[in-house]
């Protein structure tokens, strides 16, 4: 999970996981119009879950 990434979740969550697929997308931008906390802690959740898989 590179800073880059990290900020974006924190202030754009949904464009930070573009590239996870279209689910993810559409969940965090759910959880977003929800509240800005749920997308936050969605994004980085998917974004850590991401990285620890392909290793």
């Amino acid at each position: 999970m590179s800073f880059f990434r990290v900020l974006l979740a924190i202030f754009f969550p949904p464009f930070s996981i573009l590239d996870k697929g279209c689910g993810s997308f559409l969940i965090v931008l759910i959880l977003t119009f929800c509240g800005w906390v749920p997308g936050v802690i969605a994004a980085l959740v998917i974004l850590n879950n991401s990285n620890n898989s392909s290793k």
